[in-house]
């Protein structure tokens, strides 16, 4: 195995949207918007594939596309994270391979997509895979979003397993990630956790001691500034930062369905461009008058 890099680098990491055009095709004019906006705006890398690229509606010559595109587009400029999917070891291995070869700096893992068996399944499929994947690795633990997950303990237990398990990306409350991170200190590994939750608790995961977030791009300008402001010891202008974009934050992260069809759309609206095609829900009218509003309050991206 390669020696394993440095952790990842700290705070608002933007997960890139699938836009698709008017012949449901990946849009190739708007994937790149997203990663020079983003880049832009001082991401200190970018993750793809995760929940809000919908992956779950993406075949695997999409998947490669959607690497494709990224490397070619941040060209070495940040870090780029994939998030790996796959229903058996062979298929993550196979991806997580592919992104790597392409110029992928880091791995997430999800879980396979059965949601009946026990959590030493989903613990051994994580281990079998990191044992045979050649990069910094970490995992996607999003039960209220995937329906399965890992207790602290047993994140504990597979950090101590697997050299190249180097972060977690959380999907849950503020007071849960600060228990997995206490748990992960108190046995001598400080495994930097982040938060996603579209932002939701930003100022509180960092109090809880994560090493950032990973966040849709709709507010993703917004956040990296509330961060650098918290890092900076102002908490009085991070926490009236955070108070203008919080309505925007609870209104896309309704549901997963909700922030692939409207946080998208303020993203995109954002940056300048429209959304051709859904493959997820179709916005209402009442909806897109909504995320409209959103839109013109939080301006135009940084």
């Amino acid at each position: 195995m390669q020696a394993i890099d440095p952790q990842p680098p700290g705070g608002i990491w933007p997960v890139l949207y699938a836009y698709f055009d008017e012949s449901n095709r990946l849009d190739r004019n708007a994937m790149r918007a997203q990663v020079e906006a983003t880049i832009n705006a001082g991401a200190p890398g970018v993750v793809i594939l995760g929940l809000a690229t919908e992956v779950h509606r993406m075949s695997l010559a999409e998947k490669h596309q959607v690497i494709d595109w990224a490397c070619e587009d941040i060209a070495g400029r940040v870090p780029l994270a994939v998030t790996i999917t796959g229903d058996t070891v062979d298929a993550q291995v196979a991806l997580a391979g592919y992104a790597v070869t392409r110029g992928a700096s880091w791995l997430i893992l999800q879980p396979p997509s059965t949601r009946t068996e026990p959590e030493s399944f989903y613990f051994d499929f994580f281990a079998d895979v990191m044992q045979r994947v050649e990069a910094p690795t970490g995992i996607q633990n999003a039960p209220e979003y995937l329906g399965v997950g890992l207790s602290a303990e047993s994140i504990v237990e597979l950090a101590q397993l697997r050299q190249n398990f180097r972060w977690l990306k959380g999907e849950g409350p503020a007071i849960t990630i600060r228990n997995t991170i206490d748990q992960l200190r108190a046995h001598g590994n400080p495994l930097p956790v982040f938060n996603g939750r579209g932002g939701q608790e930003l100022i509180d995961n960092l109090r809880a001691g994560c090493a950032g977030l990973i966040v849709a791009p709709d507010t993703f300008d917004r956040q990296i500034v509330i961060q650098r402001a918290f890092a900076a010891g102002d908490e009085v202008r991070a926490e009236a930062l955070y108070a203008e974009i919080l309505p925007a934050i609870v209104f896309v992260m309704q549901s997963l369905d909700a922030l692939t069809c409207y946080g998208k759309r303020i993203a995109a609206w954002r940056m300048g461009f429209e959304v051709l095609h859904d493959r997820g829900i179709a916005p209402t009218a009442f909806g897109l008058e909504c995320a409209r509003r959103f839109a013109r309050q939080l301006g135009a991206y940084a």
